[in-house]
């Protein structure tokens, strides 16, 4: 069983930056995939980033590419997601998920755990 927490959320200026924190119990996320996803009010939840396991690769959303850099930190067992030039359409609630697996994984029932979501609001 793994639990993950996310943490880093927050209001920020459109442009601005955030890092947002996912932190697992439980298992030690080396060998785990993680992804990071992003539901904004009245809309579906939607892929963002992920990580591979066994890996550092990385692959993220068209919308995301060049200004979020999602990365894995072994001794804290704990992935972050670094966001940068925030626009406001990045206004969403964010949850990292984890599954085993040595793949790029961009569905949301891909994933086997989920952790609670961060809220990040992006002001004009």
């Amino acid at each position: 069983q793994v639990q993950l927490e996310e943490s880093g959320g927050g209001l920020v200026q459109a442009g601005g930056s955030l890092r947002l924190s996912c932190a697992a119990s439980g298992r030690v996320l080396t060998s785990y995939a993680v992804g990071w996803f992003r539901q904004a009010p009245g809309k579906e939840r939607e892929f963002v980033a992920c990580i591979r396991g066994n890996g550092d690769s990385t692959y993220y959303a068209q919308s995301v590419k060049g200004r979020f850099t999602t990365s894995r930190d072994g001794a804290s067992n704990t992935v972050y997601l670094q966001m940068n030039s925030l626009k406001a359409e990045g206004t969403a609630a964010y949850y990292c998920a984890a599954r085993q697996g040595s793949y790029w994984y961009t569905g949301i029932g891909e994933y086997t755990y989920w952790g609670q979501g961060t809220q990040v609001t992006v002001s004009l």
